[in-house]
């Protein structure tokens, strides 16, 4: 019989083959890993869970893997190629691992410690009863909708005669130390009964309470000492803030791991006590998702009909409370009547978001006047340590901002990185906040840095563009020559952005032109990089420099015609910049604007008597050696009709003949030869010009050079 072909409750044995090429390690235990894996016939995902231990665990395993139940890992078969069981995939991994990424509302924590006990309650029911004896919550899978499934039950054994001290060493191996109960320590030959797995429910159900780690930081000699002098995980670590359902659970948890294990209740009678319980906790799991839904739905009549105290200390993902999306609803009745049946006005999201942050975000105005009327602290800030007010000073509500400040909101606290509210306003243009703000401010606060990159408040207004906000601080003695980190000031920040307007606010209040920030540049340097031609004139006529130098020794000019802003250009030299300023290796305005390629500033340049024939200092190049290494042919003539020598020599004596063969550009030799140069010259490798083309492989010019140009040639 074909092995798929097996009854369904048999043990079937898998082969590698069988499954997809790509197993994706999805955990790694103390004794082997757990791949998902693709069985090609039924393209399903399975779990495959190898062990690095002998296939006797697989042929115990075997023995139990027909037993079904909703609550216990489904185990398929083996695939024995791989030493691994193969069982059903869950999705979610173990608990103990969620429980570490997730906050888990109480009616979900609630169900996994009822789904738990069913599935124990199951494996105790065989005859003879089915010990766990490693239950812990790595051995308790979760699915797509949290549902849960206890795995690796039966793979520890205690068998007649064993010796105790091998016993417990078997179990620390595996990490359960927390779980083992105090019995397993003292001489008593006693085998460990169903007991046992009763303690290790109980520590596992104050994990999914607390959703922390028992016994944490402590060694293994310290548990072992603490868990047999009756010492157990602090219940103290159960949020103070749960439903009064969760008193019961906790009762039921204490006499879980009694010290006497004859104390301890069997998981039927759990199963029994707690039963009718359970179901008012499943119950109140869906009705809190029914009563989101009428949030959303906004259907506040029935929302506010059916909400109840309980509700009000569910948490739900990223630890939002009720009250959270009861204000994000935009209903203050709504939010009057969740925080009358107990709701903490200032609890806080995982970001810490408070309920009046997000009304505020929300610009709720009515609902932030509840909350505020409730207590709610407009001091606390979130995660970054924004405060309500930052928040609002940031979107302009001035409405909010006058309710914040008359509740004693702090006009000038710090957020994380050193912002104040008031920041934020002038950042963001928001004049009527500016005003209100300024009204509660001290005179200090007005130039004060905000931390990140030194700027002041006028600093923020002026690099954004808003002028009448300038023009208040400035009435309020904001100085106009303060510099933020980088040594810029104001007037910098507005030049380079273009805001001619404020450009000129601030000269008329005493901003100085020519001061440098950290690299050299003053604001005309700045100007003229962007092309603002309208602020560099205005610079100009406050006495700015023109022919300044940043540290790398460029002038306004030289940045100009970097970025080819050829009216830019013109209004620098109309006014007194020298087109011939030398800057870092001796480039001049001409050298950058044959660089680049920029003909129609290249004319301009010789219009106003640039030198044709300069050299840079690195290697000796004029701009016609520049003009033709960029093959810039509208610059070569350009340059030749201005007197550009076409023999002038570098410091390796390359021609401009020599590189304009070298890129092949056959107008721009055309032009060289007609204009005189000589084809004979030779570099520092002792090469002509032909010679270059030859090497670089420029056909048609070195057939040009060989042959030289008649009088009838033309370019």
């Amino acid at each position: 019989m074909d092995r798929f072909e097996q009854a369904p409750g048999q043990f079937r044995n898998f082969q590698k083959d069988d499954f997809e090429a790509d197993w994706i390690k999805v955990a790694e235990c103390r004794f082997g890993q757990v791949y998902q894996v693709k069985l090609k016939l039924w393209r399903e995902k399975f779990a495959l869970k190898s062990f690095d231990t002998a296939l006797k665990i697989i042929e115990e395993v075997s023995n139990i893997a027909k037993l079904k139940f909703k609550y216990i890992m489904c185990i398929y078969g083996m695939c024995s190629e791989a030493t691994a069981l193969v069982m059903e995939y869950m999705s979610n991994g173990s608990l103990n691992n969620l429980l570490v990424s997730h906050t888990l509302m109480w009616p979900k924590k609630f169900q996994m410690i009822h789904e738990t006990s069913l599935g124990m309650n199951f494996l105790h029911s065989m005859k003879p009863p089915l010990l766990h004896l490693n239950l812990k919550t790595s051995n308790i899978l979760v699915d797509d909708h949290l549902h849960i499934k206890i795995s690796d039950f039966g793979l520890i054994h205690w068998e007649e005669g064993m010796n105790k001290t091998l016993f417990i060493e078997q179990l620390t191996a595996r990490g359960n130390i927390s779980y083992i109960p105090p019995e397993t320590f003292t001489q008593s030959p006693n085998p460990p009964g169903t007991t046992f797995d009763v303690y290790s429910f109980g520590i596992v159900m104050w994990e999914i309470l607390t959703q922390q780690k028992p016994h944490a930081g402590c060694s293994v000699t310290t548990v072992l000492l603490q868990v047999s002098q009756g010492k157990r995980p602090c219940v103290e670590l159960i949020p103070d803030q749960r439903p009064p359902e969760c008193e019961q659970m906790i009762s039921i948890m204490k006499q879980c791991w009694a010290q006497d294990h004859t104390e301890r209740p069997q998981f039927s009678v759990f199963i029994t006590a707690s039963k009718e319980y359970i179901s008012c906790i499943i119950q109140l799991m869906l009705n809190t998702e029914d009563i989101l839904s009428m949030l959303s739905k906004k259907d506040f009549g029935s929302f506010r009909h059916s909400v109840r105290r309980e509700h009000v200390y569910t948490q739900f993902s990223g630890q939002k409370r009720l009250l959270h999306y009861t204000v994000a609803s935009g209903d203050p009745e709504s939010v009057k009547h969740v925080l009358s049946l107990g709701a903490e006005v200032n609890c806080t999201t995982a970001r810490g978001y408070t309920p009046l942050v997000i009304a505020v975000l929300q610009r709720f105005h009515d609902t932030i006047t509840v909350l505020l009327d409730h207590g709610a602290d407009v001091t606390q800030g979130d995660e970054d340590q924004w405060t309500p007010l930052h928040f609002a000073a940031q979107n302009g509500d001035d409405r909010t901002v006058r309710l914040l400040l008359d509740k004693g909101a702090v006009v000038d606290a710090w957020e994380k990185t050193g912002w104040m509210p008031f920041h934020l306003a002038c950042q963001n243009g928001h004049e009527t906040v500016v005003r209100l703000l300024l009204s509660r401010l001290s005179q200090k606060a007005v130039v004060e840095r905000e931390k990140a990159q030194g700027r002041t408040p006028l600093h923020l207004a002026s690099i954004y563009g808003h002028l009448n906000i300038t023009k208040l601080l400035l009435t309020h003695g904001a100085d106009p020559n303060a510099t933020d980190k980088f040594l810029c000031t104001a007037l910098h920040l507005s030049a380079e952005e273009g805001h001619n307007r404020i450009v000129r606010q601030l000269l008329q209040n005493g901003a100085t032109t020519d001061t440098a920030d950290s690299r050299g540049y003053t604001p005309l340097h700045l100007a003229a990089l962007k092309g603002h031609t309208g602020i560099c004139r205005q610079l100009l006529s406050n006495k700015a420099n023109p022919d300044s130098r940043t540290i790398q020794g460029w002038t306004p000019m030289h940045l100009a015609a970097l970025k080819g802003h050829e009216a830019t250009l013109v209004q620098l030299e109309s006014q007194g910049g020298c087109v011939n300023a030398r800057g870092e290796n001796g480039w001049t305005p001409l050298h950058l604007a044959c660089h680049h390629s920029e003909p129609d500033l290249v004319a301009k340049l010789l219009a106003a008597k640039a030198d044709p024939n300069v050299t840079e200092e690195s290697e000796g190049w004029t701009p016609l050696h520049v003009a033709c290494n960029s093959v810039s042919f509208p610059s070569v003539l350009h340059l030749i009709s201005y007197g550009a020598n076409v023999n002038a020599l570098n410091y390796g004596n390359a021609t401009p003949l020599h590189l304009a063969a070298q890129h092949g550009c056959v107008p721009i030799v055309k032009a060289l030869l007609m204009n005189g140069a000589d084809r004979t010259l030779l570099d520092s490798s002792g090469s002509t010009a032909l010679n270059v083309a030859q090497r670089s492989e420029k056909l048609e010019i070195a057939e040009l050079l060989e042959k030289g140009l008649s009088r009838d040639s033309r370019y």
